[in-house]
Protein backbone atom coordinates (compact mmCIF):
# COMPACT_ATOMS: atom_id res chain seq x y z
CA UNK A 1 0.00 0.00 0.00
CA UNK A 2 1.10 3.37 -0.92
CA UNK A 3 -0.22 7.21 -0.19
CA UNK A 4 -1.42 9.21 -3.31
CA UNK A 5 -1.49 12.73 -3.63
CA UNK A 6 -4.16 14.24 -6.15
CA UNK A 7 -4.58 17.88 -6.50
CA UNK A 8 -8.13 19.29 -7.93
CA UNK A 9 -7.32 21.93 -10.48
CA UNK A 10 -10.66 23.55 -9.69
CA UNK A 11 -10.30 24.33 -6.14
CA UNK A 12 -6.29 23.68 -5.55
CA UNK A 13 -7.03 21.37 -2.69
CA UNK A 14 -4.49 18.08 -2.68
CA UNK A 15 -6.16 14.71 -1.35
CA UNK A 16 -4.53 12.05 -0.21
CA UNK A 17 -5.39 8.30 -0.93
CA UNK A 18 -4.45 5.34 0.24
CA UNK A 19 -3.89 3.09 -3.22
CA UNK A 20 -3.35 -0.84 -2.86
CA UNK A 21 -2.54 -2.67 -5.68
CA UNK A 22 -3.44 -6.09 -7.42
CA UNK A 23 -3.69 -8.47 -10.05
CA UNK A 24 -7.17 -8.22 -12.21
CA UNK A 25 -7.15 -12.23 -13.28
CA UNK A 26 -10.02 -11.25 -15.79
CA UNK A 27 -7.27 -8.57 -17.20
CA UNK A 28 -4.73 -10.16 -17.03
CA UNK A 29 -3.28 -7.18 -15.69
CA UNK A 30 -2.40 -4.73 -12.53
CA UNK A 31 -5.24 -2.82 -10.94
CA UNK A 32 -5.54 -0.46 -8.42
CA UNK A 33 -7.71 0.24 -5.46
CA UNK A 34 -8.13 3.77 -3.92
CA UNK A 35 -9.50 5.04 -1.13
CA UNK A 36 -9.58 8.42 0.22
CA UNK A 37 -8.29 9.32 3.40
CA UNK A 38 -8.18 13.09 3.84
CA UNK A 39 -7.04 16.59 2.58
CA UNK A 40 -3.37 17.90 2.97
CA UNK A 41 -3.11 20.86 4.77
CA UNK A 42 -1.11 22.96 2.71
CA UNK A 43 0.76 24.92 5.47
CA UNK A 44 1.84 22.18 8.05
CA UNK A 45 2.01 19.03 5.67
CA UNK A 46 -0.43 17.16 7.95
CA UNK A 47 -3.15 14.59 6.41
CA UNK A 48 -6.97 16.23 7.50
CA UNK A 49 -8.97 13.27 8.07
CA UNK A 50 -12.81 13.29 5.43
CA UNK A 51 -15.27 10.83 5.11
CA UNK A 52 -15.88 9.17 2.37
CA UNK A 53 -16.99 11.59 0.27
CA UNK A 54 -14.60 14.73 1.22
CA UNK A 55 -16.27 15.33 4.07
CA UNK A 56 -14.62 15.88 7.68
CA UNK A 57 -15.94 13.48 9.99
CA UNK A 58 -18.00 14.46 12.37
CA UNK A 59 -17.03 13.71 16.18
CA UNK A 60 -19.60 11.24 17.93
CA UNK A 61 -19.78 13.60 21.29
CA UNK A 62 -20.57 16.74 19.02
CA UNK A 63 -24.15 15.56 18.80
CA UNK A 64 -24.73 14.74 22.18
CA UNK A 65 -26.71 17.35 24.08
CA UNK A 66 -27.07 17.68 28.19
CA UNK A 67 -30.08 20.53 26.98
CA UNK A 68 -33.15 18.12 26.64
CA UNK A 69 -34.79 17.09 23.46
CA UNK A 70 -34.01 18.74 19.95
CA UNK A 71 -35.38 22.06 19.29
CA UNK A 72 -38.12 22.00 16.91
CA UNK A 73 -38.63 24.52 14.18
CA UNK A 74 -39.61 28.29 14.30
CA UNK A 75 -43.58 27.40 14.78
CA UNK A 76 -44.20 30.61 12.35
CA UNK A 77 -42.17 29.58 9.75
CA UNK A 78 -44.39 25.99 9.74
CA UNK A 79 -47.62 28.19 9.20
CA UNK A 80 -45.82 29.63 6.33
CA UNK A 81 -44.54 26.42 4.81
CA UNK A 82 -48.13 24.62 5.14
CA UNK A 83 -49.87 28.03 3.43
CA UNK A 84 -47.31 27.83 1.08
CA UNK A 85 -48.37 24.15 0.28
CA UNK A 86 -51.61 24.88 0.36
CA UNK A 87 -51.39 27.87 -2.40
CA UNK A 88 -49.79 25.11 -4.21
CA UNK A 89 -52.05 22.10 -4.17
CA UNK A 90 -54.88 24.85 -5.24
CA UNK A 91 -52.73 25.67 -8.30
CA UNK A 92 -52.00 22.41 -9.39
CA UNK A 93 -55.63 21.87 -9.62
CA UNK A 94 -56.04 24.79 -11.29
CA UNK A 95 -53.80 23.81 -13.80
CA UNK A 96 -55.11 20.40 -14.10
CA UNK A 97 -58.44 21.85 -15.04
CA UNK A 98 -56.76 24.01 -17.09
CA UNK A 99 -55.19 21.00 -19.08
CA UNK A 100 -58.94 18.48 -19.10
CA UNK A 101 -60.14 21.60 -21.04
CA UNK A 102 -57.62 21.95 -23.16
CA UNK A 103 -57.40 17.92 -24.12
CA UNK A 104 -61.38 17.98 -24.58
CA UNK A 105 -61.08 20.87 -27.15
CA UNK A 106 -58.13 18.93 -29.10
CA UNK A 107 -60.06 15.28 -29.33
CA UNK A 108 -62.74 18.07 -30.95
CA UNK A 109 -60.42 19.25 -33.22
CA UNK A 110 -59.20 15.57 -33.83
CA UNK A 111 -62.72 14.20 -34.59
CA UNK A 112 -63.13 17.05 -36.88
CA UNK A 113 -60.66 16.38 -38.74
CA UNK A 114 -60.97 12.61 -39.13
CA UNK A 115 -64.37 13.42 -40.40
CA UNK A 116 -62.64 16.12 -43.02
Amino acid sequence: MSLVRCKDKRTGITYVYESESYWDKEKQQPRARRKLIGKLDETTGEIIPTGGRGRKKKDPMENKSDNGPAVSPDASRIDELETRIQELLLENEQLKEERRVISRKLKVLMDMLNEA
